[in-house]
């Protein structure tokens, strides 16, 4: 048996198997979407900080998201390309296991309870455009925000300790390529069901949670856009959302897959694949997918294209 004493407990990542060629091809896969992942969250970042046509209440939630998906996959991806180089298996001592657990948890956390607050913003910029910016006034969004972050990593405290107060007898050795709650559970010796039930609950209410405001704030803007009259008018009110809903969408819909779930010890692969969608496809699409449909972001990379080239050429 295998008693929980932090100093003394050692977790091996088994991270994906094969052979070195195919070890060394999922490193330049994953390094690759990491630098993209992160210089493309950092550009929009930069433009939100520093043009003043990205100063608007949407733009600051995005710079706190794009914020996010870069703590998320600084969290996950950094040690998962240190284990496809090893020719053993990556060491996690006890404590780092439960700070990559825990930052990740209050990181996602964090993020759902923030594009919850997105919706309700677009929601008042569609439905009720001449008070948007007497209710959403920045004390309001600067309030929202520390809320965010401050629930996001509270609400995981509990969890994350309950996980790591079990006694691990079975075996350190986690079918994964991070300490991820479900296998870590797996590989206690004592009855989970009822910690596992409390989870389901927790992701049951903060998914969902976030995901209500969401779904009850699109209802309206649908609503709202097909009364208008122009098409040119549907679409350009439509344009505000889109990017928004489809992160919803991408996000929301693999979260719900692994976290809302009474069995959170499911099979290694699934758990696996929808990890790889959460740490590393979702961040990986968020700078394309708020870039490339919004019509003012393009417009302001294109701007901040061309100065660069200027300067450029009178050098």
């Amino acid at each position: 048996m295998v008693g929980n004493h932090s100093g003394v407990i050692k977790f091996y990542i088994e991270g994906f198997s094969g052979s070195p060629e195919f070890r060394h091809t999922l490193f330049a896969i994953f390094f690759f979407s990491f630098f993209v992942t992160i210089m493309g969250n950092m550009i929009i970042i930069v433009i939100v900080c520093a043009d003043h046509r990205l100063h608007s209440h949407m733009y600051f939630f995005l710079g706190h998201l794009s914020f996010l998906d870069i703590l998320i996959t600084s969290t996950i991806i950094p040690p998962m390309l240190g284990g496809l180089l090893m020719s053993e298996l990556l060491t996690m001592s006890f404590s780092d296991c439960i700070t990559q657990l825990f930052l990740y948890l209050s990181f996602g956390t964090t993020e759902f309870i923030l594009v919850g607050a997105m919706a309700v913003d677009r929601y008042v910029a569609v439905c009720n455009p001449l008070r948007y910016n007497i209710i959403m006034n920045n004390q309001v969004c600067i309030s929202v925000v520390i809320m965010a972050w401050l629930l996001g990593f509270l609400i995981e405290i509990w969890p994350v300790y309950a996980t790591f107060q079990l006694p691990f007898c079975k075996s350190t050795f986690v079918n994964h390529f991070f300490c991820e709650r479900g296998l870590l559970l797996k590989l206690s010796c004592e009855d989970t069901t009822f910690l596992e039930f409390i989870l389901f609950l927790m992701a049951v209410v903060i998914l969902f949670g976030s995901l209500l405001p969401t779904l009850i704030s699109y209802t309206y803007i649908i609503s709202t856009i097909l009364k208008i009259s122009s098409a040119s008018g549907q679409r350009k009110a439509f344009s505000t959302c889109a990017s928004h809903f489809t992160f919803v969408i991408i996000g929301y819909g693999t979260c719900l897959f692994l976290y809302v779930k009474p069995k959170q010890t499911q099979a290694a692969e699934y758990n696996r694949i929808v990890s790889l969608m959460i740490s590393v496809v979702t961040p990986f699409l968020t700078p394309f997918i708020f870039t490339l449909r919004n019509d003012k972001v393009k417009e302001v990379l294109r701007d901040g294209m061309k100065h660069c080239y200027h300067l450029f050429k009178g050098s």
